[in-house]
């Protein structure tokens, strides 16, 4: 069975970093370009980041632009994404998705994870 599974987040106090990872099981993720969004309550889904089937390009939110940073091992078919200077904002659930296409990958997916949580306070 096709899967996304995201794990690493966590409590974390304002300016730290965690790193979360996104590990595919049933295909091969580096078919795909790959995105990260997030979800807080009473907010609207916000994509985050998104890294092409090859890794050569990337895409970020302005929101996290510089802070966050998005990589891939698809010999190991995991998608990562390593968050610093995080903030309160930054809370929300994280998803990793395959994207529909590269131009849409930072709102618009065909399949995701059930999600992490990620929790900025202090």
């Amino acid at each position: 069975q096709a899967q996304l599974v995201e794990s690493g987040g966590g409590l974390v106090q304002p300016g730290g970093s965690l790193r979360l990872s996104c590990a595919a099981s049933g295909f091969s993720l580096g078919s795909y370009a790959i995105g990260w969004f997030r979800q807080a309550p009473g907010k609207e889904r916000e994509g985050v980041s998104c890294i092409s089937s090859s890794g050569a390009q990337l895409k970020y939110a302005d929101s996290v632009k510089g802070r966050f940073t998005i990589s891939r091992d698809n010999a190991k078919n995991t998608v990562y994404l390593q968050m610093s200077s995080l903030k309160p904002d930054d809370t929300g659930i994280y998803y990793c998705a395959t994207a529909k296409s590269w131009g849409t990958c930072l709102y618009s997916y065909d399949s995701w994870g059930q999600g992490t949580q990620v929790t900025v306070s202090s």
